[in-house]
């Protein structure tokens, strides 16, 4: 009887495992709250209306039609029952032998509900959209706005200098300098105010000195105004206020300031540890838990080489899920299994067109090359052939026009709240 492995999202971590377990003896049944993958890497392009989120969505049943021993399921967890090996979810129990915890991370909001309430989180193509909405509908406003009202709407700040971050901050800089002015030519864009607040000494804590200087360079020659040391105590929708004491008016404050692992319920709270992250060894195996294994995002190992665990990148989470299918195989045929090793092949940002920064282990290099690096990288991870096309153009046309058509205010009619609220099982 074939091993029933069940996998717990839908990201790079969870959709690679699948996908190498395709062709084998196992029963797999694939189980994400939504039936996409989605390209994390580029929701801030989603959110300012440079690509439409189908071109960085990929339908899970198409990705696995002719595999009839792979099983997606649309649901929300509820539970994990470590106990009787199952997990429930919103659309049923699903039993397992071997469960894969691929549950990726979401907003971290430091405990403040007024963050969660008011500000703008990117963790998700249907956030990504709100965020578009919310800045094309601010322009609309700044029509007919004025004095405070006018200040309010186009104050934009974005919490947090990480990648996310510096990538969305140069992204709406773009915007105002060569589209917008196009879009309402009876509108004065110097009042339109950009800021990146971080709460550590640089952006790109993660990377090179050089590149952290030269992003923030970059940022401030586009007209980003980059507050670092800063950090944001409270938000009421109208009015930012900072732990200096300085305050912002504004209505769009755009969280990429933290983020926490997704543990489904049923995780004992002993193996988590700082940013809520599950505690594995060196073969992704959870702690104390012979049958269960998390990788990506959500994993927490420590190594030698990587003392307070890996980065929560791409990369990891695929090499991670590669290394477990092998182990999986290996643990069919009762063989010893593998410990995970990481060679860090480097990061990158971007900032905006011939601005970009990368760090490769030996070399650091920023400017047009690492541009044109970060392009091709992200491409070649796009998951289909069209997909890639669709960006590619898209790209293309927005290179040499400095230009998009992609900037529709889309918002969710009535229907579509209905069902949302049937699929959560709300009244």
């Amino acid at each position: 009887m074939s091993k029933k492995v069940v996998i717990l999202g839908a990201g790079f971590a969870g959709l690679q495992v699948a996908r190498r377990l395709r062709h084998n003896e196992f029963d797999v049944t694939l189980i994400d709250q939504y039936n996409f993958h989605q390209f994390q890497p580029l929701f801030y392009q989603v959110a300012t209306g440079r690509l439409e989120p189908s071109a960085i969505s990929f339908p899970l049943r198409k990705v696995f039609q002719k595999e009839k021993q792979i099983h997606v399921r649309v649901a929300s967890v509820t539970e994990v029952d470590i106990a009787g090996k199952k997990v429930v979810t919103t659309e049923g129990d699903f039993p397992y032998d071997l469960l894969v915890i691929a549950t990726g991370c979401t907003n971290n909001f430091f405990g403040n509900k007024n963050f969660e309430a008011y500000s703008f989180p990117m963790k998700s193509v249907n956030e990504a959209i709100a965020i578009r909405n919310r800045i094309l509908l601010n322009f609309e406003d700044a029509l007919s706005s004025t004095g405070e009202q006018l200040e309010e709407v186009l104050n934009i700040v974005v919490a947090g200098g990480g990648p996310t971050g510096v990538e969305m901050a140069g992204s709406l800089a773009e915007m105002k300098k060569f589209i917008l002015p196009k879009d309402y030519p009876d509108m004065d864009f110097s009042r339109l105010n950009i800021y990146l607040v971080e709460g550590a000494p640089h952006v790109l804590q993660n990377m090179s000195g050089p590149s952290q200087r030269k992003s923030q360079e970059y940022l401030e020659q586009m007209g980003v105004t980059v507050w670092l040391d800063t950090i944001v105590q409270d938000y009421d929708g109208k009015l930012i206020t900072l732990k200096d004491g300085r305050t912002i008016k504004s209505r769009n404050l755009i969280w990429t300031a933290g983020v926490m692992g997704n543990v489904p319920n049923g995780i004992a709270k002993d193996v988590l540890v700082r940013g809520n992250r599950i505690r594995v060894d060196e073969y992704n195996r959870v702690e104390s838990l012979d049958s269960v294994f998390a990788i990506g995002d959500i994993a927490y190992m420590e190594t030698k080489d990587f003392p307070k665990g890996h980065p929560q990148l791409a990369n990891v989470a695929i090499n991670q899920a590669k290394n477990l299918v092998a182990n999986i195989k290996r643990l069919a045929k009762k063989e010893s299994l593998k410990k995970f090793v990481y060679k860090n092949p480097g990061t990158m940002a971007t900032v905006g067109k011939h601005k970009a920064v990368v760090d490769l282990p030996f070399l650091s290099f920023q400017g047009r090359l690492a541009w044109f690096t970060w392009m091709f990288l992200h491409l070649m991870l796009i998951l289909s052939v069209k997909n890639k096309l669709i960006i590619f153009i898209n790209w293309a046309i927005s290179y040499f026009t400095n230009d998009t058509t992609l900037r529709l205010i889309l918002l969710p009619t009535r229907k579509q709240m209905e069902l949302a609220k049937q699929r959560n099982g709300e009244n």
